[in-house]
């Protein structure tokens, strides 16, 4: 059996967790105040460098949700999403509206991937 490796473990949560060939990665989101667009590009980064860290990278990403606080934005995020996605590669994905853990965060990314 597996050991659970921990990235980024805080006091409430960690960045991600690996297990088993699998790594899940808590939810990404931007900085507060710049646009769907730019929060997007934030949040990807974000999973690409968490990604790294746990040994894998975007063309190893399973599923993905994507939550926006307004749908309406959603051509908006996938314009960052449809530059940054490898052709070929595109996980499994959900897309909704939700009310975030602040009103300044427009979309959060939710990964989960293989490990190499």
């Amino acid at each position: 059996m597996s050991d659970i490796k921990r990235i980024g473990a805080g006091a409430r949560m960690s960045e991600a967790v690996a297990y088993n060939g699998i790594v899940w990665l808590a939810g990404q989101v931007g900085n507060p105040g710049d646009s769907v667009e730019e929060q997007t590009k934030t949040c990807l980064a974000e999973v690409d460098r968490i990604l790294a860290e746990a040994g894998t990278d975007k063309t190893r990403i399973l599923s993905a949700q994507i939550w926006l606080a307004d749908i309406s934005t959603f051509g908006e995020m996938n314009k960052v999403w449809d530059s940054w996605v490898p052709a070929g590669n595109t996980p499994a994905r959900a897309t909704g509206e939700a009310k975030l853990a602040t009103p300044d965060y427009l979309v959060e990314v939710i990964v989960t991937a293989a490990l190499r």
